[in-house]
């Protein structure tokens, strides 16, 4: 560093001399102008550009003026020029070296400048220079749209920390939503809510989708998510040719341009995500700066005096102070108001201390068993302003030779600091806790008046040490005083980074051996008054003001922290008052006496030899001290005072800068780039982010100081290179009280150099600093190794961090010393997250501001992206005792979801450079080389079928459905086959076959006569779940008309559920409307004339009112592949599709349901489903005409009131078989939960229930069917018996567990396989397994193959593929007025390309996969199950990879307890995750982090767009299933009225 300083005064040297040539300078100013500089430089902290201002300001002093002045551009430039362009030039100066005026300084402090704790001028520049650069880019970073009702304003009176500044102006509030956009924007009956539904072609241009910006390789792949026939409202403007709308879709426009901003490269990737992941070693960057030095020495402090009238022990300097000067001061304590409280004498303390030791030794409990003997724990909970107290009952200790503890007082019961001290006094088997009178008074109590027990500690005798409460020793009694030894002398609590707290045991050997070296370092002499602002139950404030100043018989003025809260400047009034020698502080002091300073007149602090500056170890501490020097130089301070020094709870004071000083203090500018790879290297460069350090002295006498290599073998470093500090001395401590293991890898460290072999026989204690050792054996400290953060193989220091968010300006939106920086494990590395608590005063979109242009400066300045920044309200962070943040109690709120934040930005697209390679597209490789290579590898093709259909019972002889039904009329009149029932369970209504054939009839005469229809017409029925359905569906039959099941609008949501209606009739052409009187009466209410135009509906036909006649004639169908019915639905996408169902396919599949459910005449089926399409429709309506069995009918809408209604109808009725949909099994687990018990009392009995199956179009949900089996299993239900049913748009009902057969098969496959469409079989617990169950047993008449959906050919049953089906029961094709006939072929008569080309298949448009089992069917063989995995049109496809909405959705519900539901879909190649807020809106933001990173955990996706709802947003479908693309649109369409709405960077 010398050199370094040599060779630029010379080059310094040369440039004034060419300056003096041209500018004709004489030689005694040049000379001058030499050394000014080089003082200046020596000084540090200066960059080139503040090396130019002080270079022409000194100049302008010889150089004459002409005109006056002297531009700048008229000096000739230095030998390195470094300009800025005016945009990028810094906005903040350096400050004169002189010190300014007091006012001067009072107005800068007080505009809303950072914190002076980590004020650096040159930081200052290279963070505004940042700024600048980014201002130039003008890159739109898109603002979270919050709620109204979420703007909270909070308090304004809400406690600042001293030096914050309380007067600055008040804004209000500015609500991001304007009026006409926080309301519910409800569907309408426009082309909207008709193309949400039915969806038309679009031009080809509008299906163009921005590149994908997510990835990272140029040729990522495509999102082929989007539906290719799409149409929104016309309010449709484009960017980028995409389709997008209002503000959402502007604000994900800016997030996508945000994003095609270039970024620093990712990593070399360290792990290929294949369905085999390979591991690759991360190879250290080639440009590295690397260490160059030699090995370092160790570096020895001076040989400890021994001096004649130094006591052997500490207590025996207490005794001979108390005997021969007992008039001498030794603690004055003071009030809040800075008047003396208590004047402690040593005579007192001495006197005092033995009584306490008597006492603690034979007062507490029997003579016989004593609670306390010599070498017990005993815990000293005294508070801050209370040193008197305390330092009485730690020499009490001692002289009992019981082993203190010192605590802080707990605040209550469940506080989370004091619930590890707890720990740690359990662990230290402590008994027995001393304390204050007005301590135990404050102490938290219950109903009688005693102190409870609080969480985590041991249980407590409270003891008060006030001498009134204690007994008069015998004057025979008489502690014994020994020589120091090994025995231990106290305990100090250490807080470790992850919130647990350690006991680090001191010997009294070390004590005294301390206390000497402190002695010897600060020259302590006997009747020195020090000024003590720290804390005394620990680290510097005890070492120097309770023990180090005995020995010595000092004179301590004690200045309580509540003090320094109401008068920051009264420690540098008791300095001024007591003419005091010594004063320890913290930065944190020296800067409030900077802020109140102005207030004060007659401050001299010529008295003061030495400022002991306790953090001077912090490099950010030397802004403190240079400004505290600056202002109060003029008030007799002198430069030489200021002493910071380094310590640490395990090695005590590792390094304290000496008086006298030998030299000016050492300095350098050190570039952060080196420090982050652990290299020392002086910034010569200019560069915009530097770390200026200051020494802390030179070692402590009788220690030997290393710096050994931070992690692994401690092996010793190079002279540049950056390590942890260790030390070999007598005067450290030397375990963690009972932690063996811990206390071998900290006490017991053996450093060896680079040849293997040690360097001392002697322990060394690692000290936790980080840091090296420079010229002149001078001690440097660059941060600890609590606070350092490793990203990506590089050091970052939480205080460097913390220092560049404190260099934004301006500060008016944030708490400047309520900021912690700390860091996450996400992905397999760590990452940053920034918490600040914001003013109240701050409006959303300032606070915004300031939060992106934090993230700019710190991924500029230090070359790492922050993972979360968020901002929480003013006082919500948890503190400590004496003020500060609790940084790990705030980590564990943030990894918990607690901390509830009014403002986050997440930048994971920034930071998360370590994903896999996204999947490369290959070469499509043809369905014949899969096919052979599958028989090559022994891998059967993946296809399976049921059993054989036959002919065995008399009405499989007929055709039609409505023949069946005459003939049951006509043999068994009287056989019931329908039951409804109410909500209580009763039997509402019923229907014979006589009685069915009689209605239908009567309602083919009403069609006839009043509808006056022909055949072959359409009729939609509109009808509750009920019998009228079923009359009505046959008497359509009976008149040759084609009937149609319409879900009816519901009453309360008519605008919309009414326009669906409209649109079913509409697209089926239906000829007219068949339905009840009311429903009747509803379709021409006000409400629905303002929906729908009700002069465009047909003709609408009340069956209520039905002729008494019967039509002349039935009609008697002749054609088996004639229309029997149309089944209109829509889709999870949102499509509306109508699938014709022809009398040959209805025969076919009521013959298939019949024998997979062995459905006879005798048995009775109960039924739960809504019956308006799919299986539910075929169960509710066509199954028991063709079967005979009686239908148990059950409205689902019925168990809104009556949640029990369907379990009591099963076991009353006792019913075997039955069949539900999900959102009923829902409603029954969340309903029923907690009255299992009652209802057993009613006498509920499931356990002749052989087959509870669930009907779905999707994945088998198998944690709500094994919640439900679980929940009644005690009620008798079997878990073998609920299963699942699939079908789809192309074929109703594909599997059906039955009666018989084997048991549903769950298996577990490997999800990153499956992304990759494979199908790999894991273990159970295996990481990334996926539990998958078997959709059921294949119907009977049912073909399946598993097809590759692009080249249709067939795959093997390890490859994830297509469903294709063939049955006989397939439908015959969408019904649509447009002619999409191209749509039709493809999906229900497709052909494969290779292998058996002439079988016509139907497509389901199912992702699935067959295997075989080891089970056998009924008829021997093994069992093939079928396994669905998700819809081929929901799969969403991102980075190259096919990834299921349920599997992301199954993720994101786990990542917090609040998340009631959530559903994801993508957007412009950004995955959106919805989720439903269950609780209060003030929990929504913490919602985001938990998303984003459960996310990028288990699925290694970047979450773009969190959006937080309330409850019931989600639309879901009769069936249970969520609606993904219709949320989409209604995102888009602002529709959502989202709580929150977080744009991930």
């Amino acid at each position: 560093m010398f050199l370094h300083f040599y060779l630029l005064i010379n080059s310094l040297d040369r440039g004034i001399k060419r300056l003096g040539e041209t500018e004709r300078l004489p030689t005694q100013p040049s000379l001058a102008l030499s050394l000014s500089i080089y003082l200046y430089l020596f000084a540090g902290d200066i960059t080139q550009k503040g090396y130019e201002k002080k270079r022409s300001k000194l100049i302008r002093a010889y150089v004459p003026h002409a005109g006056g002045n002297l531009a700048t551009s008229d000096l000739p430039p230095p030998t390195h020029t470094h300009t800025h362009p005016p945009s990028t030039r810094p906005m903040s100066h350096r400050a004169p070296l002189g010190p300014p005026s007091a006012a001067r300084f009072h107005r800068r402090r007080t505009s809303g400048t950072r914190d002076e704790r980590y004020r650096s001028d040159v930081h200052t520049e290279a963070v505004q220079a940042v700024l600048a650069r980014h201002v130039e880019r003008k890159v739109a970073v898109p603002m979270p749209s919050k709620r109204r009702s979420l703007v909270v304003q909070t308090s304004m009176d809400a406690y600042t920390p001293p030096g914050d500044e309380t007067h600055t102006k008040t804004h209000t509030c500015a609500s991001l939503f304007r009026p006409d956009e926080s309301v519910f924007l409800s569907a309408s009956p426009s082309a909207l809510s008709i193309c949400l539904l039915h969806r038309l072609p679009l031009p080809p241009e509008n299906h163009s989708a921005p590149p994908d910006v997510t990835g990272y390789s140029s040729d990522s792949s495509h999102s082929h998510t989007e539906p290719e026939n799409i149409t929104l409202a016309p309010c449709v403007c484009l960017f980028a040719g995409v389709p997008v709308s209002s503000r959402v879709s502007a604000k994900i426009q800016q997030l996508v341009n945000t994003l095609k901003q270039p970024r620093r490269p990712p990593l070399r990737e360290f792990f290929v995500d294949d369905f085999d992941e390979l591991l690759e070693v991360q190879q250290p960057d080639p440009n590295q700066p690397r260490p160059e030095g030699a090995e370092m020495m160790p570096v020895r402090g001076e040989a400890l005096g021994v001096v004649t009238n130094w006591p052997p022990s500490l207590e025996a300097a207490l005794q001979r102070w108390g005997t021969i000067s007992p008039k001498a001061p030794c603690l004055t304590s003071l009030d809040t108001a800075g008047k003396p409280l208590y004047v402690l004498t040593y005579g007192k303390l001495w006197s005092r201390s033995i009584k306490l030791a008597y006492n603690i030794l034979h007062k507490l409990g029997s003579k016989q068993e004593p609670m306390v003997r010599p070498g017990d724990r005993v815990a000293l909970v005294f508070p801050n302003n209370d040193p008197v107290a305390f330092m009485v009952a730690f020499y009490g200790c001692l002289l009992a030779e019981v082993v203190p503890v010192p605590i802080e007082v707990p605040l209550s019961r469940k506080d989370a600091g004091s619930q590890q001290i707890g720990f740690l006094l359990g662990s230290c088997g402590v008994t027995v806790a001393l304390t204050s009178d007005a301590c135990h008074k404050g102490l938290p109590k219950s109903a009688t008046g005693e102190i409870p027990q609080f969480k985590g500690w041991p249980k407590l005798l409270w003891f008060v040490t006030e001498s009134k409460h204690l007994s008069k020793p015998p004057r025979d009694w008489f502690p014994h005083i020994k020589d120091a030894n090994n025995d231990t002398a106290y305990i100090e609590y250490k807080t470790c980074k992850d919130g647990s707290v350690l006991g680090v045991t001191v010997t009294r050997i070390a004590l005294l051996t301390h206390c000497q070296a402190l002695t010897q370092s600060c020259s302590y002499t006997e009747a020195e008054t020090i000024v003590n602002v720290l804390d005394f139950k620990k680290d510097v404030g005890l070492w120097h003001g309770i023990l180090t100043s005995v020995m010595n018989m000092m004179h301590v003025i004690s200045v309580p922290y509540s003090l320094m809260k109401v008068n920051p400047l009264s420690w540098i009034q008791k300095v001024c008052q007591y003419k005091a020698k010594v004063a320890c502080v913290k930065s944190r002091d020296m800067h409030w006496a900077l802020v109140a300073h102005k207030d004060q007149k007659d401050i001299n602090l010529s008295s003061l030899r030495m400022l002991l500056v306790a953090d001077g170890s912090n490099p950010w501490s030397i802004s403190s001290c240079d400004a505290f020097l600056n202002v109060f130089q003029t008030k007799g301070l002198r430069g030489e005072v200021i002493c910071p020094c380094a310590s640490s709870p395990e090695a005590l004071t590792v390094a304290i800068r000496r008086l006298p000083r030998p030299g000016p203090p050492g300095r350098g500018v050190l570039s952060m780039q080196g420090l982050s790879y652990g290299v020392v290297r002086v910034d010569t460069e200019e560069r915009l982010s530097v770390l200026t350090v200051q020494d802390v002295g030179t070692v402590t006498p009788g220690g030997l100081v290393c710096v050994v290599k931070p992690e692994g073998v401690p092996q010793l470093c190079q002279t540049d290179e950056i390590g942890e500090l260790c030390v070999c001395s007598i005067a450290t401590g030397t375990s963690y009280y009972g932690l063996t293991g811990m206390t071998k890898n900290t006490f017991e460290v053996y450093p060896v150099s680079s040849s293997g072999g040690l360097i001392s026989e002697y322990a060394f204690v690692r000290t936790g600093l980080l840091g090296f050792i420079g010229p002149g054996g001078l001690v440097f400290i660059t941060g600890k190794m609590d606070g350092l953060i490793m990203v990506s193989g590089r050091r970052h220091n939480a205080d460097d961090i913390v220092a560049t968010a404190l260099a934004v300006e301006p500060m008016k939106f944030v708490y400047r010393g309520r900021i912690a920086v700390f860091s996450v494990t996400v992905l397999r590395d760590e990452r940053i997250v920034v918490v600040a608590e914001q003013r109240p005063d701050s409006t959303e979109e300032d606070s915004f501001q300031w939060m992106s242009r934090v993230l700019q400066a710190i991924d500029s300045i230090h070359g790492v992206g922050v993972f979360c920044l968020a901002l929480v309200p003013a006082n919500t962070l948890p503190k400590t005792p004496l003020g500060g943040i609790h940084l790990s109690e705030i980590k564990q709120l943030y990894l918990e979801g607690g901390l509830h934040p009014c403002n986050v930005l997440m930048c994971p697209h920034t930071c998360v450079t370590n994903l896999p390679k996204p999947r490369q597209k290959q070469p499509e490789i043809g369905p014949a080389s899969v096919m052979v290579g599958n028989l090559v590898s022994g891998k059967r093709i993946a296809q399976a079928s049921g059993r054989d259909l036959g002919q065995t019972d008399d009405n499989d002889q007929f055709l039609f459905l409505s023949e069946v039904l005459q003939w049951r009329a006509q043999t068994t009149p009287d056989h019931v086959l329908y039951t409804l029932l109410s909500s209580r369970g009763a039997v509402s209504s019923s229907l014979t076959c006589l009685q069915l054939h009689k209605r239908a009839e009567r309602v083919a005469a009403l069609l006839m006569e009043r509808g006056g229809l022909q055949e072959g017409d359409h009729v939609a029925l509109v009808y509750p779940p009920g019998i009228d359905l079923i009359a009505a569906f046959y008497g359509c039959l009976y008149a040759g008309c084609v009937p149609i099941t319409v879900r009816p609008p519901h009453p309360q949501n008519i605008s919309t559920t009414l326009p669906t209606v409209k649109m079913i009739v509409e697209v089926s052409h239906s000829a007219c409307v068949m339905t009840t009187a009311v429903i009747c009466k509803l379709l021409r209410s006000k409400e629905a004339t303002a929906t729908v135009d009700i002069r465009n509906w047909p003709p609408v036909l009340d069956t209520d009112d039905l002729p008494k006649k019967k039509p002349p004639a039935l009609y008697k169908p002749t054609n088996p592949d004639g229309l029997a019915y149309l089944d209109f639905s829509v889709s999870t996408t949102g499509m509306l599709a109508g699938v014709q169902m022809s009398h040959n396919a209805v025969g076919a599949f009521c013959r298939s349901v019949k024998l997979q459910c062995e459905l006879y005449p005798s048995r009775e089926v109960a039924i739960c489903l809504d019956p308006y399409c799919g299986l539910g429709f075929v169960l509710w309506c066509l199954c028991s005409v063709y079967s005979g069995h009686q239908s148990i009918l059950i409205p689902p809408v019925e168990l809104e009131s009556n949640p029990a209604l369907w379990l009591l109808a099963v076991s009353q009725l006792r019913v075997r078989d039955t069949f539900c949909s999900y959102s009923v099994m829902e409603l029954c687990t969340k309903g029923l939960g907690l009255q299992t018990e009652a209802l057993k009392a009613r006498g509920l009995d499931l356990s002749r229930v052989r087959a509870c199956v669930v009907v779905a179009e999707e994945r088998p949900r198998m944690s709500l069917t094994h919640s439900f089996s679980k929940l009644f299993k005690d009620l008798g239900l079997h878990p073998r018996s609920v299963s699942t049913a699939f079908g789809c748009r192309v074929n109703l009902a594909i599997c059906l567990q039955g009666t018989s057969g084997p048991d549903p098969t769950t298996v577990y496959v490997d999800m990153r396989a499956l992304r990759h469409d494979r199908v790999r079989l894991v273990e159970r617990g295996s990481p990334h397994s996926l539990p998958l169950m078997e959709s059921g047993k294949i119907l009977p008449g049912v073909r399946i193959i598993i097809a590759n959906p692009e080249t249709k050919g067939p795959l093997g049953d390890s490859h994830l593929g297509e469903i294709w089906v063939h049955s006989a029961h397939n439908g015959s094709g969408y019904y649509s007025g447009y002619g999409e006939e191209v749509l039709q072929s493809d999906h229900f008569n497709s052909r494969l390309s290779f292998g058996d080309t002439q079988t016509v298949w139907a497509r389901t448009g199912y992702l699935g996969f067959l295997r075989r089992t080891e089970l056998t069917d009924a008829n021997g063989e093994r069992h093939d199950a079928l396994f669905v995995v998700g819809a081929l049109e929901e799969a969403m496809e991102l980075r190259g990879m096919r990834y299921h909405p349920i599997d992301i959705e199954t993720s994101v519900i786990r990542a917090h307890k609040s998340i009631m539901e959530c559903a994801v879909f993508p957007w412009t190649n950004l995955l959106v995750v919805v989720v439903e807020l269950e609780g209060s809106e003030q929990e929504a933001l913490d919602l985001v982090p938990m998303v984003t990173k459960a996310v990028l955990e288990e699925h290694y996706l970047i979450v773009g767009v969190v959006v937080v709802t309330d409850i019931g947003v989600i639309p879901i479908n009769s069936r249970g299933e969520k609606q993904r693309m219709h949320l989409r649109d209604g995102f888009l369409q602002d529709q959502l009225d989202p709580i929150y709405v977080a744009y991930n960077m």
